[in-house]
């Protein structure tokens, strides 16, 4: 049978599904692939759809939901309801899974999830419990965002509180501009505060000199392009670092209850969590094992997209 050079097959064609929310909201979800169903979670900033380099090879054996959480990707003008961000993405992903589940007649499917997209499975595994996730793909995120006594494992670890410091810094100067339509009507020097901070955090997040480089060409915004620049999801983005600063995110207690498999993948070389601390995490989870690239930093599939891929794949094998 001839394929039109215009016509991929049935498995490499993207789909977008609407999704209802708990409170109607239409959540976009990306789908492709052919087979068993298997749900990615975004990080912050992220588009689902910057995980298909990594599925496109598997689309024949799974069926890839790739949700698009407010505010971000295909979701960038869906609105958040509640501060609590954290809980609400928690909230629609139950309604996602539900849906999959019941649409596909299957009692549970497999998840991955990375950096902010894992706190929200955190989450998640606090409110609804794992009976609807088969197995668990946790990539770099500790299940406690703020150091305690008792944990130091969280954000940025000995550093939290210089790099918390910025952050407060910069969402406390954009919080008067927080009702303007558009970036580009912000003060200058804001909208290069704003695109600096972006910037270090990016940095932060890799390991590899190659990733550095890119990041510094992608992020690179001289006086001219920023005056024009349209960051159509930098409010989003603040409302989502002020909730990150300022409520107590802490889902260890539920770890004793997700006793489905799980395979903690850590970043050697993380700037944002710790990997000993990420280690403990893997011994309070009940049936976890784990898995240590030892040259990545945070953003695993930038620093090491071969070993992710691999990770991945072993992962949905079992």
């Amino acid at each position: 049978m001839k394929t039109s050079l215009l016509t991929l097959p049935a498995n490499y064609q993207l789909q977008t599904i609407n999704i209802a929310a708990a409170d109607g909201t239409l959540l976009p979800v990306s789908v492709i692939g052919n087979g068993q169903p298997v749900l990615l979670l975004h990080a912050y900033g992220m588009d689902a759809r910057e995980f298909l380099p990594f599925v496109l090879p598997l689309v024949s054996k799974y069926a890839f939901y790739l949700p698009h959480l407010r505010g971000f990707g295909a979701a960038k003008d869906i609105n958040l309801t509640q501060f609590d961000f954290v809980r609400q993405y928690a909230d629609d992903m139950r309604n996602v899974i539900e849906h999959v589940c019941l649409a596909r007649n299957i009692e549970a499917l497999p998840v991955a999830a990375i950096s902010m997209g894992a706190q929200v499975m955190w989450a998640y595994f606090e409110r609804y419990g794992s009976a609807k996730v088969s197995r668990y793909l946790n990539i770099d995120q500790s299940p406690a965002i703020h150091n305690q006594p008792d944990w130091q494992g969280g954000l940025f670890g000995a550093r939290q509180q210089e790099v918390f410091d910025i952050f407060h810094n910069v969402v406390n100067m954009t919080l008067p501009y927080a009702a303007l339509d558009s970036f580009t009507h912000l003060p200058f020097t804001i909208k290069r505060r704003v695109t600096d901070v972006e910037r270090l955090f990016s940095l932060l997040s890799v390991n590899r000199p190659r990733s550095k480089a890119l990041i510094q060409v992608l992020t690179h915004q001289n006086d001219h392009k920023l005056v024009f620049y349209d960051h159509s999801i930098w409010q989003h983005k603040m409302r989502c670092l002020q909730a990150y600063l300022t409520l107590p995110y802490d889902f260890r207690g539920a770890l004793e209850r997700v006793t489905i498999p799980v395979l903690n993948l850590i970043g050697g070389r993380s700037k944002l969590y710790d990997p000993i601390w990420q280690q403990k995490t893997t011994h309070l989870l009940p049936n976890a094992r784990e898995v240590l690239l030892p040259r990545s930093g945070h953003a695993v599939p930038l620093d090491e997209p071969i070993g992710f891929y691999k990770v991945l794949k072993g992962f949905l094998q079992g």
